[in-house]
């Protein structure tokens, strides 16, 4: 019976079939190196701003950063609730990260930047107010009316530049009048704590271009900044603290300025305060009207101390306590 052929045995195929898997072998071996390489990391993050519309009005919040509060900072309760309460939303519960955030309303007439943020006064940080302004399509230029909250430097400082030069060529400040007579004021100043000289040094130095220009006007509550926007009573804070109420159509948007410095804290006991409130009193009883004023209504409201984008809902959720129920990140055009 003939021997049947062993597999690869004809002289000339044994040595094809070696000669291949040794360029297969070779050809993994290179392409390894290039299936585990190491990306370089980016270390940066996207531009900050959230683009939302209310009725015909568009509303771009910008992220100007974030600082570092020490708990201590909030007072009216034990420490160890405070703490507690910061525990359960996974916050630190010795140092607070505290978004700033600045709103920029287009009303079609009017381009109106809703504070300013904290410029050059608080570090890297803060100050990311304008970059993020240019990312989302606008430019300083653009702006004809800015209006301001409260006159706390992390709120109006980047109203100017590093050299003390007005950011917005072409716009009017608006600022409240008990906030302007009160951070303006020497004779104030003077009689305040130690640690609130640079708040007062940083409104003079912030207000100063723009008084120089004749671009520096006071407004009172119930006044129409613009077509649209309205000046809310919110007092507390700060003498003139002051929330705006954007409406277009049946659509309204509260900007509410510092009614909240934590939101981790704050909704689930609103009785507790701040150490920078000029009258503690009269903050709570804003927060507590306006919580129970929002909640009622449902409007949307956004704060300039929420995690970014600072825009959503309130809900009571009954014992005094509220809860914070952000927006959800959307396309525009949709509800």
């Amino acid at each position: 019976m003939p021997q049947m052929p062993r597999p690869f045995a004809h002289p000339f195929i044994y040595p094809l079939v070696r000669h291949l898997l040794r360029c297969a072998a070779a050809l993994l071996l290179g392409l390894a190196p290039l299936a585990q390489a190491e990306a370089p990391q980016q270390q940066t993050q996207v531009p900050g701003y959230y683009r939302t519309m209310l009725g015909q009005t568009e509303v771009t919040a910008l992220f100007d950063g974030a600082f570092n509060l020490d708990v201590q900072r909030l007072k009216n309760a034990k420490p160890e609730d405070i703490r507690q309460l910061l525990a359960r939303m996974f916050v630190g519960t010795e140092k607070m990260q505290t978004a700033v955030n600045t709103y920029l309303i287009n009303t079609g007439r009017h381009l109106v930047l809703v504070d300013a943020g904290g410029g050059a006064l608080y570090g890297p940080t803060v100050g990311k107010m304008l970059a993020n302004m240019k990312a989302s399509g606008y430019a300083p230029e653009q702006v004809d009316t800015v209006i301001v909250t409260h006159m706390h430097g992390d709120h109006i400082a980047g109203l100017i530049d590093a050299d003390g030069r007005a950011t917005f060529p072409n716009a009017t400040v608006f600022v409240a009048k008990e906030d302007h007579d009160y951070w303006l004021s020497d004779k104030v100043a003077a009689a305040s704590p130690a640690s609130w000289k640079r708040i007062f040094d940083g409104a003079k130095n912030t207000a100063a271009p723009y008084l120089a220009q004749n671009r520096w006007q006071t407004f009172t509550v119930g006044t129409q900044l613009v077509p649209g926007i309205t000046a809310v009573e919110a007092h507390g804070h700060t003498p003139g603290h002051t929330a705006f109420a954007v409406e277009s159509g049946s659509q309204r948007l509260l900007l509410w300025g510092d009614v909240v410095h934590n939101h981790a804290v704050q909704f689930r006991r609103p009785d507790v305060t701040f150490d920078f409130d000029v009258d503690p009193k009269q903050a709570l009883a804003t927060r507590l009207a306006i919580f129970q004023a929002v909640a009622q209504s449902g409007e949307l409201v956004a704060g300039m101390h929420l995690p970014f984008p600072g825009i959503g809902r309130v809900r009571a959720d009954g014992n005094g306590q509220y809860s914070w129920v952000p927006v959800e990140f959307s396309p525009l055009g949709t509800k």
